[in-house]
């Protein structure tokens, strides 16, 4: 059930995948179930961000299969180091900074072309 402040989104089926279906309130409701605080999200598993850190983002803490990492950083996007940046680019991942609501459509719309995709997430309220 979505909440008056909830902002939904459009989405493909969220029993075949992890779909981010809306946030606000301080979490997110991914494929029918609702998480509170950072979380991370893949196509396979939603889990809580733990550290969350836009600019403490570790290659090594992100799942080895996917191409693209999008970034959600809150309310608004934020500043990437470039040392992170390179590091996931040694990985072969591509990173989307943006804020969290432009993140979580942004992760939806990949996920639905079939990208192997990756969100991770700050709440808004």
């Amino acid at each position: 059930m979505t909440t008056p402040t909830d902002k939904t989104l459009p989405m493909p089926d969220p029993s075949e995948r992890q779909v981010i279906q809306s946030y606000g309130e301080g979490g997110f409701r991914v494929s029918d179930t609702r998480h509170e605080g950072a979380i991370l999200v893949t196509a396979a598993r939603t889990t809580a961000w733990a550290g969350a850190a836009v600019a403490a983002l570790d290659p090594a803490s992100i799942p080895a299969n996917i191409d693209v990492l999008v970034v959600g950083c809150g309310t608004r996007a934020d500043f990437m180091p470039p040392a992170t940046r390179e590091a996931f680019k040694r990985r072969g991942v591509s990173l989307e900074v943006a804020d969290t609501p432009a993140a979580c459509r942004t992760y939806n719309i990949l996920l639905s072309e079939g990208r192997r995709v990756a969100a991770a997430l700050l709440p808004v309220p």
